[in-house]
């Protein structure tokens, strides 16, 4: 199960209703955060979530509304006990912007690591997860993120006991791990079904609609895109500031056969974003205009939530 909390979804500045743009992803005890603008931390402990699981912060892009919360997020990281190591991710020179912020946040009691990205795409291994960023067109060098899990298949037990193969071996055949027993091989294959579908969530912020947008949120369970602007007036305001109207995060929804679109990183000028639902709809039926705290668990398919 991945749960996905939209921590804030406003753009620019933080307003009494709305928090800066962010989310949350926890998934097997780790958090994934993407974004850090000012408040995201008083967004989460709002949502009742703590920030000690967070083990990656990624960054879109170097914008204050997407990266000034940072220095109180590790503090408050460090106030809930945190002492392993935290990964950041975002775009190249992102060493140098995290030094300047951690002026007013010097002494941690856990390490904190940087990754740059410098190519167009990247693809970041963890346990259990894998982060897939990819540029996008904004006015400063910006990333969306595609959070991948991937479900090995069924275990074979009967396959398993032909092979004459002890219970003790089974686990690290189900990790993917090959055993030797008596001086013969056993591969994972011999044991495992086919793969079974896994999990994808992709977001991005701040960004002209670009292919590589829709190739990376190719059927993805959820994709969370902004939405700056809702009235279809704005469009030549969207096209020289670098952000999207609704109607073109639908379309992309669309085209990338998405399961779910939610809508976010609303202009301050957009009080009622909710007024555009139904001809947004009418391009993607599957649009959700959200608000803060907005969740979801997301569940293989099969699965069950047990009570």
């Amino acid at each position: 199960m991945l749960d996905i909390c939209l921590l804030g979804t406003g753009g620019m500045m933080p307003l009494p209703y709305r928090y800066l743009t962010s989310m949350i992803a926890r998934y097997n005890g780790s958090s994934i955060l993407i974004d850090c603008g000012e408040g995201t931390q008083m967004a989460l402990r709002k949502k009742g979530w703590s920030p000690k699981p967070v083990d990656v912060i990624c960054f879109t892009h170097f914008h204050a509304d997407h990266i000034s919360g940072l220095p109180g997020f590790l503090l408050s990281m460090a106030n809930a006990e945190r002492t392993e190591p935290v990964l950041l991710i975002g775009p190249k020179g992102l060493s140098r912007v995290v030094a300047s912020l951690r002026v007013i946040a010097r002494d941690l009691p856990f390490v904190v690591d940087c990754l740059e990205i410098d190519e167009s795409e990247k693809v970041i291994n963890l346990d259990g997860m894998r982060i897939r960023a990819f540029k996008v067109n904004h006015n400063v060098t910006c990333y969306g993120y595609s959070i991948e899990i991937d479900r090995a298949g069924k275990f074979n037990a009967e396959a398993a006991r032909a092979l004459g193969l002890d219970v003790k071996y089974w686990n690290k055949l189900q990790k993917g791990e090959t055993v030797k027993v008596g001086g013969k091989e056993y591969l994972p294959s011999m044991v495992m079904g086919e793969e079974r579908k896994g999990l994808k969530v992709t977001y991005c912020t701040d960004s002209r609609p670009v292919r590589a947008i829709t190739e990376n949120a190719k059927n993805a369970d959820l994709f969370i895109c902004e939405g700056m602007y809702g009235d279809p007036a704005e469009i030549d305001k969207a096209k020289e500031k670098k952000h999207m109207t609704f109607y073109e995060a639908a379309a992309m929804a669309k085209e990338a056969g998405v399961k779910e679109l939610w809508l976010t990183h609303y202009s301050p000028s957009l009080n009622r974003p909710a007024d555009y639902i139904d001809s947004t709809r009418n391009i993607f039926e599957r649009t959700h205009i959200c608000k803060d705290g907005r969740t979801v668990s997301l569940l293989f398919e099969d699965e069950e939530i047990s009570e």
